[in-house]
């Protein structure tokens, strides 16, 4: 009897191999106008993306804190520095369009330094879905918000699930974010 009693508390490892949903929307509270925020599940607010110019971009931690600046050079090319848009320190990937069919685009991701993997993030912007491939396995995934006899699917309200493994959430909301706005 005094087992049932017991609360149920999860392994952490456990924790770390179940997916995470994080949604996101312009409309969240505690953001600025022209603001994109990432929540989870319970609607704290767990990343910003804030909009300086047409090619810059920061992302910002739930206290604001930079942790990211995302930068267009040219010809599809995007470039993720850590820190704030003005300080910007050490470059840790660039992202390239490799391929743009009708309304499917294809980017490739390439981390800097020792890390030799390559991502693929293929998807269609304008529906704001995506998938980040890593080699075969599946790291993240975007989808729109649709509810039960709802005709027509807004573009305001997507959901990015980031399955477990190795990836930083915070690279992988950023890698999204580059891929939504290339």
């Amino acid at each position: 009897m005094a087992d049932s009693e017991t609360p149920y508390h999860p392994d952490p490892e456990d924790l770390r191999r179940i997916p995470v949903d994080l949604f996101a929307s312009k409309k969240l509270p505690g953001l600025s106008s022209g603001d994109l925020g990432f929540a989870d599940s319970s609607e704290h607010l767990v990343f910003i993306l804030r909009k300086s110019s047409s090619s810059l971009k920061s992302l910002l931690d739930s206290s604001g804190v930079p942790l990211f600046s995302i930068s267009r050079l040219h010809n599809g090319v995007w470039e993720l520095h850590k820190g704030d848009v003005e300080k910007r320190k050490d470059l840790v990937l660039t992202v390239k369009r490799t391929s743009k069919r009708f309304s499917k685009t294809e980017s490739e991701v390439s981390f800097v330094g020792e890390s030799s993997e390559n991502l693929v993030i293929k998807g269609v912007p304008f529906q704001k879905s995506c998938t980040i491939y890593s080699q075969d396995s599946i790291v993240a995934q975007t989808s729109l918000m649709y509810k039960l006899r709802q005709i027509y699917v807004g573009r305001s309200k997507f959901r990015l699930t980031i399955f477990p493994g190795s990836i930083d959430h915070s690279l992988v909301v950023a890698m999204v974010a580059i891929f939504l706005q290339g």
